[in-house]
């Protein structure tokens, strides 16, 4: 792919065209779906900033970075998907699935396994890669809230983009808890109301 213009003025009147050439409002199921996995992908790239400058032991960064760089991988997929037409996909075109779901999955328990049981609600926050992969989580619920908004509205979109969101929202949850103990930065727990 090469991009030779950044600007277009195609979209100026709030249109713009998905695969395959159908023009769409910019305020379309589609649009929107892919538009916030979009924005998931510009946090990640924040979360991996962090993570970089964050001086904790060089493996644990590098694992960490290389998780992300892999999902950032994946959601450019996941957007093209969402951004594509049952009607406009072509063979052997790249759609997430089992193998990613999977693959999350692997992460999680690898991770996982080296926390503390969870005994409370965490509060968002805590330093500046646990806040940013709590902000993460968050914005792939939203992502995951509209693919399914359009899955209702066009069931040939497939399960797959939602599995794998459903499955990244917990990695990103159980990444944040193993790199803020990798860098000691505090985790905050919700407190009872009868408690505070």
């Amino acid at each position: 792919m090469r991009i030779t213009k950044v600007y277009t003025r195609t979209g100026d009147k709030g249109f713009t065209r998905l695969v395959g050439g159908q023009s769409v409002k910019k305020s379309h199921g589609r649009i929107e779906a892919y538009g916030t996995v979009d924005e998931l992908n510009a946090i990640v790239g924040i979360v991996r900033a962090e993570n970089q400058r964050s001086g904790a032991d060089p493996e644990k960064v590098a694992l960490i970075d290389q998780h992300l760089r892999r999902v950032q991988n994946d959601l450019f997929d996941v957007g093209a998907d969402l951004a594509t037409p049952a009607e406009s996909r072509w063979p052997g075109m790249q759609r997430v699935g089992d193998e990613e779901v999977t693959r999350l999955e692997g992460w999680i328990d690898q991770l996982n396994d080296e926390l503390p049981p969870l005994k409370e609600f965490i509060l968002p926050g805590g330093g500046p890669v646990g806040a940013s992969f709590h902000q993460a989580r968050t914005v792939c619920r939203r992502a995951e809230r509209l693919v399914l908004a359009l899955m209702d509205a066009d069931p040939d979109v497939g399960d797959g983009v939602m599995r794998y969101l459903n499955r990244l929202s917990d990695y990103l949850f159980v990444a944040g808890r193993w790199a803020a103990k990798a860098l000691g930065e505090p985790e905050h727990y919700w407190e009872k109301p009868g408690a505070r």
